[in-house]
């Protein structure tokens, strides 16, 4: 893209922007196109694309392994990258959206590892971070300037490089009158909290713990994978929870972490997962028990959370994200959480689901107009930064 053209798109009144994202629990990606005016932003079009086996078991491979090498990740990247495209290529195809009316693309990409509180060599603790899904392919494939790998800037500014979505749920979601925690239950779970007449340096946000991350994994074991997640929490539904057992995994140090902080499948991943299942296994719990007690921590660790880190509970709670589906998760936040007022984005006209796909294409729109689009009280970087490398078409 010529300078030029940057500068056309950066005096746009409305960009029309696609968001791409693909989150812990890797099933696949989220595309969503909006359109984002002075005062307003309409979503046209949103689907999820789930990942090809191969593809997802590579990921799982790449994630998980201590043995990968550079060919693995380098390979996979350009693979993520052209199965990011074809998302957007597909929802064009399936909503009717011309491809050429999109001004932009924001992809999260798909993390691989995230530790920012680092490793140590050459005499320093360096963190790090690694999002793939070649924002070159993408570019070149779709003919759309894109830009992607939003974290590593934070990262180099001392933050977590996460949450990042809470620059979009400022956008989206504060209020005059009320305190609003908008909570994200993906793989992992996080919370941005907006009090009533909020400004951005008031915004609170971080990391709850694992949201659907530890219930599909523990699934997945107990049915030998015949089940991939609990639909709708049916199977925790018709089970009890082990009080004793959810009182140990809630000692879990990264409780007692104050925020900003962040946390992923370093230290809620498989090998969590499995340590928990032989617990579970040696107890004796049927696969309905031990349902029920992996969905209650989520719920009880987001309860926990509110209520040692928030100022003040807040009146709503606006869920979003895949857990957002599961009934029984819902019913035990509710419990939690007593007086808050539960909703869901859809609600607000967000797709819970869409969510955020459309907040990744408002901080790519924010990128390519010179707009600090990270939030420093939520991730603990030393200034307001533009997050996000652009790659022209």
């Amino acid at each position: 893209m010529r300078r030029n053209e940057i500068a056309k798109l950066q005096r746009k009144t409305r960009v029309r922007v696609a968001g791409l994202m693909s989150g812990t629990s890797a099933d696949g990606v989220d595309a969503a196109i909006i359109d984002i005016g002075k005062d307003k932003i309409k979503v046209l079009a949103y689907d999820t694309f789930p990942y090809p086996d191969a593809v997802r078991r590579a990921i799982f491979r790449l994630v998980e392994s201590k043995e990968a090498g550079a060919a693995d990740v380098s390979h996979l990247n350009f693979v993520i990258g052209e199965v990011f495209a074809e998302a957007i290529l597909k929802l064009c195809r399936k909503s009717g959206i011309g491809l050429k009316t999109i001004d932009l693309i924001g992809s999260h990409g798909q993390t691989i590892y995230h530790n920012p509180r680092g490793r140590r060599l050459w005499k320093r603790t360096v963190p790090c971070t690694l999002q793939i899904g070649e924002p070159a392919v993408i570019a070149h494939r779709t003919g759309i300037t894109t830009v992607a790998d939003f974290r590593p800037r934070d990262v180099a500014a001392g933050g977590q490089g996460a949450p990042l979505v809470p620059f979009a749920d400022y956008i989206l979601f504060r209020d005059k009158k009320k305190n609003r925690a908008i909570q994200n239950i993906g793989g992992i779970a996080n919370v941005t909290y907006l009090p009533a007449r909020c400004r951005r340096e008031d915004i609170i946000a971080f990391d709850t713990g694992p949201g659907n991350m530890i219930i599909d994994g523990i699934i997945s074991l107990a049915t030998r994978d015949r089940e991939k997640f609990d639909l709708d929490g049916k199977i925790a539904g018709k089970g009890g929870v082990d009080r004793e057992l959810l009182k140990n995994m809630l000692q879990h140090p990264f409780f007692r972490i104050r925020p900003p902080k962040s946390t992923g499948r370093e230290m809620f991943g498989k090998t969590y997962r499995d340590i928990l299942y032989e617990r579970v296994r040696r107890k004796g719990l049927s696969i309905e028990d031990i349902a029920a007690t992996v969905t209650a921590f989520t719920a009880a660790s987001i309860s926990l959370s509110y209520r040692r880190f928030l100022p003040t509970m807040p009146d709503e709670m606006i869920l979003c994200g895949g857990g957002a589906k599961n009934d029984t998760l819902v019913k035990m936040l509710r419990e939690e959480l007593g007086g808050v007022e539960i909703l869901t984005s859809d609600e607000f006209g967000v797709n819970s689901d869409a969510k955020e796909a459309i907040s990744f294409a408002i901080l790519a729109c924010a990128t390519i107009k010179g707009v600090a689009n990270n939030v420093p009280s939520a991730t603990g970087a030393d200034a307001p930064l533009i997050l996000g490398k652009i790659t022209p078409a």
